[in-house]
């Protein structure tokens, strides 16, 4: 049987939501091992006139404690 815990996470990037993402997991790798998934709970925008200028995601990574 494993036990898989699950945090969650706010990350913002200027280029994507997918760069978010990546964003956040590698945030998370630096203290939490075992990393198994991430799930993207919400994505959002900040815009400015035309442009969009922040990609912003909610993830829940989920990773398996020994």
């Amino acid at each position: 049987m494993s036990i898989v815990k699950v945090i969650e996470i706010l990350a913002n990037s200027t280029e994507s939501w997918e760069d978010a993402t990546k964003k956040a997991v590698k945030h998370a790798s630096k203290t939490v091992k075992n990393i198994k998934s991430v799930y993207v709970k919400d994505q959002s925008a900040l815009v400015n006139g035309e442009n969009i200028t922040e990609f912003r995601v909610d993830v829940k990574i989920s990773f398996e404690v020994n």
